[in-house]
Protein backbone atom coordinates (compact mmCIF):
# COMPACT_ATOMS: atom_id res chain seq x y z
CA UNK A 1 0.00 0.00 0.00
CA UNK A 2 2.92 2.56 0.56
CA UNK A 3 4.49 2.06 -2.28
CA UNK A 4 1.04 1.85 -4.29
CA UNK A 5 0.65 5.62 -2.46
CA UNK A 6 4.11 6.91 -3.26
CA UNK A 7 3.62 5.37 -6.91
CA UNK A 8 0.54 7.92 -6.82
CA UNK A 9 2.08 10.50 -5.91
CA UNK A 10 5.38 10.37 -8.84
CA UNK A 11 2.85 9.49 -11.38
CA UNK A 12 0.72 12.61 -10.77
CA UNK A 13 3.80 14.35 -10.06
CA UNK A 14 4.92 13.49 -13.76
CA UNK A 15 1.80 14.19 -15.24
CA UNK A 16 1.19 17.39 -13.82
CA UNK A 17 4.69 18.64 -14.53
CA UNK A 18 5.76 18.97 -11.51
CA UNK A 19 3.06 21.20 -10.52
CA UNK A 20 3.86 21.26 -6.94
CA UNK A 21 7.64 23.19 -7.16
CA UNK A 22 6.06 25.07 -9.65
CA UNK A 23 2.62 26.61 -8.02
CA UNK A 24 3.60 26.23 -4.28
CA UNK A 25 4.50 30.31 -3.86
CA UNK A 26 1.10 31.20 -5.56
CA UNK A 27 -0.46 28.42 -3.68
CA UNK A 28 0.64 29.84 -0.37
CA UNK A 29 -0.71 33.27 -1.96
CA UNK A 30 -3.88 31.96 -2.55
CA UNK A 31 -4.31 29.89 0.73
CA UNK A 32 -3.38 33.13 3.09
CA UNK A 33 -4.67 36.27 1.02
CA UNK A 34 -7.88 37.56 2.20
CA UNK A 35 -8.22 39.33 -1.69
CA UNK A 36 -8.45 35.99 -2.91
CA UNK A 37 -11.32 34.36 -1.22
CA UNK A 38 -14.11 33.61 -3.80
CA UNK A 39 -17.18 34.48 -0.97
CA UNK A 40 -19.73 35.05 -3.84
CA UNK A 41 -19.24 31.32 -4.98
CA UNK A 42 -20.49 28.09 -3.86
CA UNK A 43 -19.49 26.62 -0.86
CA UNK A 44 -19.97 26.69 2.99
CA UNK A 45 -16.44 27.98 4.41
CA UNK A 46 -13.51 29.43 2.40
CA UNK A 47 -10.34 28.81 0.90
CA UNK A 48 -8.64 29.59 4.15
CA UNK A 49 -10.94 27.84 6.45
CA UNK A 50 -11.29 24.38 4.36
CA UNK A 51 -7.47 24.69 4.80
CA UNK A 52 -7.13 24.69 8.26
CA UNK A 53 -9.61 22.47 8.86
CA UNK A 54 -7.87 19.65 6.58
CA UNK A 55 -4.87 21.02 8.57
CA UNK A 56 -6.78 20.55 12.26
CA UNK A 57 -6.91 16.82 10.91
CA UNK A 58 -3.88 16.27 9.71
CA UNK A 59 -1.28 18.62 12.61
CA UNK A 60 -2.07 16.03 14.98
CA UNK A 61 0.01 13.47 17.26
CA UNK A 62 1.60 12.14 13.71
CA UNK A 63 4.00 15.42 14.06
CA UNK A 64 5.18 14.47 17.40
CA UNK A 65 4.29 10.70 18.34
CA UNK A 66 4.71 9.64 14.75
CA UNK A 67 7.74 11.98 13.74
CA UNK A 68 9.27 9.81 17.03
CA UNK A 69 8.17 6.36 16.39
CA UNK A 70 9.45 6.47 12.50
CA UNK A 71 12.82 7.50 14.05
CA UNK A 72 12.73 4.79 16.97
CA UNK A 73 12.03 2.03 14.02
CA UNK A 74 13.53 3.54 11.07
CA UNK A 75 16.68 5.48 12.44
CA UNK A 76 17.12 9.02 11.67
CA UNK A 77 17.12 8.65 7.65
CA UNK A 78 13.21 8.03 8.46
CA UNK A 79 12.60 12.09 8.09
CA UNK A 80 13.98 12.10 4.67
CA UNK A 81 11.59 9.69 3.16
CA UNK A 82 8.91 11.31 4.98
CA UNK A 83 10.02 14.93 3.58
CA UNK A 84 9.97 12.94 -0.02
CA UNK A 85 6.69 11.31 0.82
CA UNK A 86 5.76 14.54 0.80
CA UNK A 87 6.99 16.46 -1.63
CA UNK A 88 4.96 13.51 -3.91
CA UNK A 89 2.19 13.95 -1.53
CA UNK A 90 1.26 17.35 -2.40
CA UNK A 91 0.85 16.43 -6.14
CA UNK A 92 -1.87 13.72 -4.96
CA UNK A 93 -3.63 15.93 -2.38
CA UNK A 94 -4.04 18.35 -5.27
CA UNK A 95 -5.95 15.89 -7.50
CA UNK A 96 -8.06 14.89 -4.18
CA UNK A 97 -8.76 18.17 -3.70
CA UNK A 98 -9.66 19.39 -7.40
CA UNK A 99 -12.05 15.90 -8.06
CA UNK A 100 -13.55 17.06 -4.30
CA UNK A 101 -15.11 20.09 -5.87
CA UNK A 102 -15.41 19.03 -9.38
CA UNK A 103 -17.75 16.38 -8.09
CA UNK A 104 -19.50 18.23 -5.19
CA UNK A 105 -23.09 18.10 -4.09
CA UNK A 106 -25.43 20.01 -2.32
CA UNK A 107 -27.13 17.66 0.73
CA UNK A 108 -30.88 17.88 1.86
CA UNK A 109 -29.80 20.57 4.60
CA UNK A 110 -28.53 22.80 1.76
CA UNK A 111 -24.68 21.96 2.36
CA UNK A 112 -21.79 20.89 0.36
CA UNK A 113 -20.87 17.51 0.26
CA UNK A 114 -18.16 15.91 -1.64
CA UNK A 115 -15.07 13.54 -1.20
CA UNK A 116 -13.65 10.63 -3.04
CA UNK A 117 -17.44 8.51 -2.40
CA UNK A 118 -18.68 10.92 -4.80
CA UNK A 119 -16.21 11.21 -7.36
CA UNK A 120 -15.90 7.70 -7.34
CA UNK A 121 -19.46 7.34 -8.16
CA UNK A 122 -20.04 10.53 -10.56
CA UNK A 123 -16.65 10.23 -11.93
CA UNK A 124 -15.38 6.81 -11.70
CA UNK A 125 -18.96 5.65 -12.63
CA UNK A 126 -18.21 3.31 -10.04
CA UNK A 127 -20.49 3.75 -7.25
CA UNK A 128 -19.60 0.62 -5.98
CA UNK A 129 -15.72 1.98 -4.87
CA UNK A 130 -17.41 5.04 -3.69
CA UNK A 131 -19.44 2.61 -1.23
CA UNK A 132 -16.51 1.32 0.05
CA UNK A 133 -14.35 4.58 0.69
CA UNK A 134 -17.57 5.47 3.11
CA UNK A 135 -17.27 2.33 4.94
CA UNK A 136 -13.47 2.93 5.18
CA UNK A 137 -13.61 6.58 5.50
CA UNK A 138 -16.05 6.36 8.55
CA UNK A 139 -13.81 3.19 10.51
CA UNK A 140 -10.71 5.18 9.69
CA UNK A 141 -11.97 8.22 11.88
CA UNK A 142 -12.40 6.20 14.56
CA UNK A 143 -8.37 5.02 14.64
CA UNK A 144 -6.53 8.12 12.90
CA UNK A 145 -8.80 10.77 13.64
CA UNK A 146 -9.86 9.84 17.26
CA UNK A 147 -8.15 7.13 19.37
CA UNK A 148 -4.88 7.70 18.09
CA UNK A 149 -5.07 11.48 19.22
CA UNK A 150 -7.26 10.80 22.59
CA UNK A 151 -4.25 8.34 23.70
CA UNK A 152 -1.44 9.98 23.09
CA UNK A 153 -3.16 12.99 24.74
CA UNK A 154 -4.35 10.98 27.78
CA UNK A 155 -0.35 9.71 28.00
CA UNK A 156 0.78 12.85 27.75
CA UNK A 157 -1.49 14.25 30.46
CA UNK A 158 -0.51 11.89 32.74
CA UNK A 159 3.12 11.54 32.75
CA UNK A 160 3.54 15.19 32.37
CA UNK A 161 1.25 16.29 34.90
CA UNK A 162 -0.18 13.19 36.67
CA UNK A 163 -3.46 13.66 35.38
CA UNK A 164 -5.35 10.16 35.13
CA UNK A 165 -5.99 8.73 31.92
CA UNK A 166 -10.18 8.86 32.42
CA UNK A 167 -10.23 12.44 33.19
CA UNK A 168 -8.41 13.66 30.25
CA UNK A 169 -10.47 10.97 27.90
CA UNK A 170 -13.69 12.96 29.90
CA UNK A 171 -12.50 16.55 29.27
CA UNK A 172 -11.66 16.19 25.67
CA UNK A 173 -14.87 14.08 24.55
CA UNK A 174 -16.81 17.08 26.48
CA UNK A 175 -14.56 19.91 24.27
CA UNK A 176 -15.06 17.65 20.96
CA UNK A 177 -18.90 17.33 21.36
CA UNK A 178 -19.40 20.89 21.98
CA UNK A 179 -17.07 21.83 19.26
CA UNK A 180 -18.77 19.28 16.12
CA UNK A 181 -22.65 19.86 17.34
CA UNK A 182 -22.43 22.85 15.25
CA UNK A 183 -21.04 20.87 12.14
CA UNK A 184 -18.39 22.44 9.70
CA UNK A 185 -19.66 26.13 9.95
CA UNK A 186 -18.74 25.80 13.53
CA UNK A 187 -15.76 23.71 13.24
CA UNK A 188 -14.27 25.94 10.08
CA UNK A 189 -14.73 28.87 12.80
CA UNK A 190 -12.62 27.24 15.95
CA UNK A 191 -10.07 25.91 13.15
CA UNK A 192 -9.44 29.10 11.41
CA UNK A 193 -8.32 31.05 14.79
CA UNK A 194 -7.12 27.43 16.67
CA UNK A 195 -4.40 26.07 13.94
CA UNK A 196 -2.75 28.91 13.29
CA UNK A 197 -1.28 29.60 16.85
CA UNK A 198 -0.81 26.07 17.77
CA UNK A 199 1.24 25.27 15.02
CA UNK A 200 3.22 28.71 15.24
CA UNK A 201 3.90 27.99 18.98
CA UNK A 202 5.29 24.42 18.28
CA UNK A 203 7.54 25.19 15.44
CA UNK A 204 8.21 28.47 16.67
CA UNK A 205 9.78 26.13 19.76
CA UNK A 206 11.85 23.98 17.99
CA UNK A 207 13.48 26.58 16.01
CA UNK A 208 14.52 28.22 19.32
CA UNK A 209 16.03 25.07 19.71
CA UNK A 210 17.55 24.93 16.72
CA UNK A 211 18.94 28.65 16.71
CA UNK A 212 20.04 28.51 20.13
CA UNK A 213 22.07 25.00 19.40
CA UNK A 214 22.94 26.26 15.63
CA UNK A 215 26.40 24.41 16.03
CA UNK A 216 25.14 21.04 16.12
CA UNK A 217 22.46 21.38 13.24
CA UNK A 218 24.22 20.70 10.57
CA UNK A 219 25.22 17.20 12.16
CA UNK A 220 21.99 15.75 12.59
CA UNK A 221 20.74 17.33 8.97
CA UNK A 222 24.29 15.09 7.89
CA UNK A 223 22.39 12.00 9.75
CA UNK A 224 19.80 12.43 8.33
CA UNK A 225 20.52 12.13 4.81
CA UNK A 226 23.50 9.63 5.45
CA UNK A 227 21.16 7.09 7.14
CA UNK A 228 18.46 7.22 4.51
CA UNK A 229 20.64 5.67 2.00
CA UNK A 230 22.33 3.18 4.38
CA UNK A 231 20.28 2.68 7.47
CA UNK A 232 20.64 1.96 10.95
CA UNK A 233 17.38 1.42 12.22
CA UNK A 234 16.98 -0.08 15.63
CA UNK A 235 14.27 -2.09 14.34
CA UNK A 236 15.72 -3.88 11.98
CA UNK A 237 18.87 -2.05 10.48
CA UNK A 238 18.00 -2.79 6.62
CA UNK A 239 17.92 0.19 4.67
CA UNK A 240 13.52 -1.21 3.65
CA UNK A 241 12.82 -0.77 7.40
CA UNK A 242 13.96 2.99 7.40
CA UNK A 243 12.09 3.86 3.99
CA UNK A 244 8.93 2.07 5.07
CA UNK A 245 8.83 3.75 8.63
CA UNK A 246 9.48 6.91 7.17
CA UNK A 247 6.53 6.39 4.26
CA UNK A 248 4.71 5.05 6.48
CA UNK A 249 4.84 7.90 9.25
CA UNK A 250 4.70 10.28 6.54
CA UNK A 251 1.41 9.17 5.21
CA UNK A 252 0.05 9.06 8.52
CA UNK A 253 0.90 12.77 9.35
CA UNK A 254 -0.01 14.42 6.06
CA UNK A 255 -2.80 11.50 4.58
CA UNK A 256 -2.39 12.76 0.87
CA UNK A 257 -3.30 9.48 -0.71
CA UNK A 258 -6.29 8.68 1.67
CA UNK A 259 -8.70 10.47 0.73
CA UNK A 260 -9.95 12.31 4.01
CA UNK A 261 -8.37 16.23 3.06
CA UNK A 262 -10.88 16.06 -0.32
CA UNK A 263 -13.95 16.14 1.86
CA UNK A 264 -12.97 19.50 3.79
CA UNK A 265 -11.88 20.83 0.56
CA UNK A 266 -15.11 19.71 -1.23
CA UNK A 267 -17.20 22.77 1.29
CA UNK A 268 -14.77 25.48 -0.04
CA UNK A 269 -16.07 28.43 -1.04
CA UNK A 270 -14.16 28.85 -4.89
CA UNK A 271 -15.07 29.08 -8.63
CA UNK A 272 -12.72 26.89 -10.28
CA UNK A 273 -12.11 23.43 -8.73
CA UNK A 274 -7.89 24.28 -9.32
CA UNK A 275 -7.85 27.39 -6.88
CA UNK A 276 -8.73 25.39 -4.25
CA UNK A 277 -6.90 22.25 -5.21
CA UNK A 278 -3.73 24.81 -5.22
CA UNK A 279 -5.02 25.89 -1.43
CA UNK A 280 -5.46 22.40 -0.37
CA UNK A 281 -1.87 21.03 -1.70
CA UNK A 282 -0.14 23.68 0.72
CA UNK A 283 -1.38 21.36 3.85
CA UNK A 284 1.13 19.06 2.98
CA UNK A 285 3.89 21.43 2.85
CA UNK A 286 3.07 23.17 6.35
CA UNK A 287 1.82 19.68 7.99
CA UNK A 288 5.29 17.48 7.34
CA UNK A 289 7.65 19.80 5.43
CA UNK A 290 7.99 22.44 8.14
CA UNK A 291 6.19 20.67 11.21
CA UNK A 292 7.36 17.27 11.09
CA UNK A 293 10.64 18.50 10.42
CA UNK A 294 10.94 20.65 13.97
CA UNK A 295 10.24 17.35 15.59
CA UNK A 296 12.72 15.16 13.73
CA UNK A 297 15.79 17.71 13.61
CA UNK A 298 15.25 18.59 17.39
CA UNK A 299 15.17 14.33 17.89
CA UNK A 300 18.06 13.98 15.75
CA UNK A 301 19.95 16.72 17.57
CA UNK A 302 19.22 15.55 20.54
CA UNK A 303 20.20 11.42 19.73
CA UNK A 304 18.44 9.99 22.49
CA UNK A 305 16.50 7.72 19.89
CA UNK A 306 18.15 4.27 20.85
CA UNK A 307 17.82 4.96 24.47
CA UNK A 308 14.24 3.03 24.72
CA UNK A 309 12.17 6.00 24.97
CA UNK A 310 9.15 6.14 22.12
CA UNK A 311 6.42 8.28 20.68
CA UNK A 312 5.85 11.48 22.79
CA UNK A 313 8.04 10.67 25.47
CA UNK A 314 10.69 10.55 23.28
CA UNK A 315 9.86 13.83 21.61
CA UNK A 316 9.37 15.58 25.23
CA UNK A 317 12.85 14.20 26.29
CA UNK A 318 14.16 15.75 22.92
CA UNK A 319 12.87 19.14 23.67
CA UNK A 320 13.77 18.71 27.65
CA UNK A 321 17.13 18.22 26.24
CA UNK A 322 17.72 21.64 25.31
CA UNK A 323 15.14 23.80 27.10
CA UNK A 324 14.91 21.82 30.53
CA UNK A 325 11.41 20.86 31.59
CA UNK A 326 9.79 23.74 29.89
CA UNK A 327 11.05 21.70 26.54
CA UNK A 328 8.74 19.17 27.74
CA UNK A 329 5.86 20.87 28.83
CA UNK A 330 5.78 22.56 25.35
CA UNK A 331 5.42 18.40 23.66
CA UNK A 332 2.86 18.53 26.07
CA UNK A 333 0.98 21.33 25.17
CA UNK A 334 1.50 20.81 21.66
CA UNK A 335 0.09 17.07 21.76
CA UNK A 336 -2.89 18.61 23.54
CA UNK A 337 -3.43 21.03 20.51
CA UNK A 338 -2.19 19.17 18.16
CA UNK A 339 -4.73 16.16 19.08
CA UNK A 340 -7.96 18.28 19.62
CA UNK A 341 -7.46 19.89 16.49
CA UNK A 342 -7.32 16.20 14.57
CA UNK A 343 -10.20 15.11 16.86
CA UNK A 344 -12.35 18.14 15.62
CA UNK A 345 -11.18 17.91 11.79
CA UNK A 346 -11.68 13.67 11.67
CA UNK A 347 -15.51 14.07 13.05
CA UNK A 348 -15.93 16.00 9.83
CA UNK A 349 -14.49 13.41 7.44
CA UNK A 350 -16.25 10.28 9.34
CA UNK A 351 -19.31 11.83 9.40
CA UNK A 352 -19.78 12.88 5.83
CA UNK A 353 -18.65 9.26 5.01
CA UNK A 354 -21.39 7.62 7.32
CA UNK A 355 -24.42 10.26 5.33
CA UNK A 356 -23.11 9.03 2.06
CA UNK A 357 -23.91 5.65 3.50
CA UNK A 358 -26.98 6.35 5.69
CA UNK A 359 -28.75 9.77 4.48
CA UNK A 360 -27.69 13.35 6.67
CA UNK A 361 -30.24 11.99 9.15
CA UNK A 362 -27.65 9.07 10.48
CA UNK A 363 -25.23 12.04 11.44
CA UNK A 364 -26.27 12.44 15.06
CA UNK A 365 -26.02 8.84 15.70
CA UNK A 366 -22.76 8.81 14.24
CA UNK A 367 -21.62 12.34 16.54
CA UNK A 368 -22.85 10.35 19.62
CA UNK A 369 -20.49 7.24 19.40
CA UNK A 370 -17.92 9.22 17.66
CA UNK A 371 -17.42 11.30 21.17
CA UNK A 372 -17.66 8.23 23.42
CA UNK A 373 -14.91 6.60 21.05
CA UNK A 374 -12.89 9.64 22.48
CA UNK A 375 -12.64 7.69 25.91
CA UNK A 376 -12.01 4.11 25.12
CA UNK A 377 -8.43 5.74 22.87
CA UNK A 378 -7.93 7.67 26.11
CA UNK A 379 -7.38 4.08 28.08
CA UNK A 380 -6.15 1.34 25.29
CA UNK A 381 -2.31 0.49 25.02
CA UNK A 382 -1.03 2.59 21.76
CA UNK A 383 0.20 -0.32 19.91
CA UNK A 384 -3.40 -1.63 19.81
CA UNK A 385 -4.74 2.39 18.52
CA UNK A 386 -1.40 2.36 16.19
CA UNK A 387 -2.44 -0.92 14.32
CA UNK A 388 -5.95 -0.39 13.89
CA UNK A 389 -5.54 3.28 12.61
CA UNK A 390 -2.53 1.56 10.01
CA UNK A 391 -5.36 -0.88 8.75
CA UNK A 392 -8.12 1.55 8.38
CA UNK A 393 -5.51 3.78 6.89
CA UNK A 394 -4.56 1.09 3.86
CA UNK A 395 -8.59 0.06 3.35
CA UNK A 396 -9.25 3.86 2.60
CA UNK A 397 -6.45 4.49 0.56
CA UNK A 398 -7.48 2.08 -1.73
CA UNK A 399 -10.48 2.97 -3.54
CA UNK A 400 -9.13 6.69 -3.29
CA UNK A 401 -5.71 5.33 -5.34
CA UNK A 402 -7.69 3.72 -7.95
CA UNK A 403 -10.53 7.02 -8.24
CA UNK A 404 -7.36 8.73 -8.76
CA UNK A 405 -5.66 7.09 -11.10
CA UNK A 406 -8.60 6.48 -12.99
CA UNK A 407 -9.35 10.04 -12.82
CA UNK A 408 -6.14 11.76 -13.66
CA UNK A 409 -6.85 13.01 -16.89
CA UNK A 410 -9.84 14.94 -15.28
CA UNK A 411 -7.30 16.57 -13.47
CA UNK A 412 -5.18 17.21 -15.89
CA UNK A 413 -7.81 19.34 -17.71
CA UNK A 414 -9.13 21.19 -14.85
CA UNK A 415 -5.28 22.13 -14.03
CA UNK A 416 -4.64 23.61 -17.75
CA UNK A 417 -8.04 25.49 -17.58
CA UNK A 418 -7.14 26.94 -14.54
CA UNK A 419 -3.74 27.85 -15.02
CA UNK A 420 -5.41 29.57 -18.21
CA UNK A 421 -7.24 31.46 -16.21
CA UNK A 422 -4.73 32.81 -13.67
CA UNK A 423 -2.57 33.38 -16.31
CA UNK A 424 -4.98 35.89 -17.46
CA UNK A 425 -6.18 37.43 -14.07
CA UNK A 426 -1.75 37.96 -13.34
CA UNK A 427 -1.93 39.89 -16.58
CA UNK A 428 -5.28 41.34 -15.64
CA UNK A 429 -3.41 42.48 -12.15
CA UNK A 430 -0.47 44.22 -14.14
CA UNK A 431 -2.16 46.25 -16.26
CA UNK A 432 -4.35 47.83 -12.94
CA UNK A 433 -1.02 48.14 -11.20
CA UNK A 434 -0.02 50.00 -14.80
CA UNK A 435 -2.95 52.18 -14.93
CA UNK A 436 -2.60 53.22 -10.87
CA UNK A 437 1.26 53.84 -11.33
Amino acid sequence: MLILIVGAGLYLTLRLGFLQFRTLPYALKLAFSPARQDKKSQGDISHYQALTTAMAATVGTGNIVGVATAVVLGGPGAVLWMWVTALLGMATKYAEAILAVKYRVVNSKGEISGGPMYYLEKGLKAKWLGVLFAIFGSCAAFGIGNMVQSNSVSKAMSDSFNVPTWVTGLILMLLVGLVILGGIKSIGKVTSFFVPIMAAFYVLSGLVIMVLNFDIVPQAIGTIFNDAFTGSAIGGGLLGTVIRYGVARGVFSNEAGLGSAPIAAAAAKTDLPGRQALVSMTQVFIDTIIVCSVTGITIVMADMYGGGLEGGDLTSASFAAFLGDTGGYIVTIGIVLFAFSTLVGWSYYGEKCFSYLFSDKAIPYYRVVFVLAVMYGALEELSVVFGISDIMNALMAAPNLIGLIGLSGVVVYETKRFLKVAKEEKYQSKERKARIG
